[in-house]
């Protein structure tokens, strides 16, 4: 356990996630060859899976998108006719991650909404550099908007929450748009000026650094393209109805805030959540620690009401 600020700010069951997480994922990761991070990264998640819930089941499919093919992995409740669509981008800050590292987030959010659920195996960086994962995300968005006659709610954590919300702002006036987003501690491109950014520099599990990192990776660093960085669009009107949540130990919390302050401001609807003592990637320790678990369940509520055309704020 740390001490400083995080000592009080954080309790026992976090501190105990945020430890395990360590012996999987040292927090110096970052500074190895990216092959490596992977494989470090994908035995994390092996480490913290979880079963699927009675009565899920996932296909896995492929489809074609321009010059390559894009694997998706479809969940949906046996016997349930669904009555919405979730299109979820996992995270790893655009360059690590796959169908296999989300599975059981996917799953317990099928059983906990109902809802089918498409999970999308995007181009990762460096091999990949933008605009690959964000042209992908709008293929599968396109894809199940042709494919499935359901409304779609966009999904997504840290670098997912950024394609979700890339998505969302590029297919705004698409004749299927969303009808909803739920952006789990997203990467929106914010200014590492912002609080959050300098209050949380340091913070367990995701420090700036490790931002600015994924951020170079992914696209040199370039914060003003809305493909990028949804924040650094100048129109936010006509968005779906949006929720964020953010974790307070977590440089990238600002972001939340200011995006929904710009959609409210542009005429639109949106809420703004922070997780009190809760720190990036908190939803894998969604069955570990009662906080995180209930922000998780809070998180499906929120996806299942969207879908069906509510708003509960």
């Amino acid at each position: 356990m740390e001490s400083g600020p995080y000592e009080t700010l954080i309790d026992r069951d976090i501190w105990a996630f945020i430890d395990r997480t360590s012996d999987w994922y040292p927090p110096d990761t970052t500074s190895l060859p990216i092959e490596k991070q992977r494989e470090i990264y994908n035995a994390m998640c092996r480490a913290f899976r979880s079963a699927y819930p009675v009565g899920v089941r996932a296909l896995d499919t492929v489809i074609q998108a321009a010059g390559h093919s894009l694997p998706v992995r479809h969940y949906q409740v046996e016997g349930k006719a669904a009555a919405a669509a979730i299109v979820y981008y996992h995270g790893g800050g655009f360059a690590l991650g796959g169908l296999d590292s989300h599975d059981d987030i996917c799953a317990e959010l099928c059983a906990g909404t109902g809802y089918d659920v498409m999970s999308v195996d995007y181009r990762l960086a460096p091999e990949h550099v933008h605009p690959a994962a964000f042209d992908d995300a709008c293929t599968i968005f396109d894809w199940v908007a042709a494919t499935l006659d359901l409304p779609i709610v966009l999904c997504g954590e840290s670098a997912g929450g950024n394609l979700a919300a890339a998505v969302a702002h590029a297919r705004r006036s698409h004749r299927r748009a969303a009808v909803g987003q739920v952006l789990i501690y997203p990467d929106l491109g914010g200014d590492i000026a912002g609080p959050s950014y300098r209050a949380h520099e340091q913070a367990p599990m995701l420090t700036l650094r490790d931002v600015l990192f994924y951020r170079a990776v992914r696209a040199g660093g370039q914060a003003d393209d809305p493909t990028v960085a949804p924040l650094g669009d100048s129109d936010f009107s006509n968005l779906p109805p949006t929720i964020i949540v953010t974790a307070q130990c977590d440089p990238l919390s600002s972001d939340g805030a200011v995006y929904c302050d710009r959609i409210v401001a542009a005429g639109g609807r949106a809420w703004w959540r922070e997780e009190p003592g809760l720190v990036h990637s908190f939803v894998r320790a969604r069955h570990s620690a009662k906080r995180a678990g209930e922000s998780f369940a809070w998180i499906a509520a929120a996806v299942a009401a969207l879908g069906k055309g509510a708003w509960p704020y």
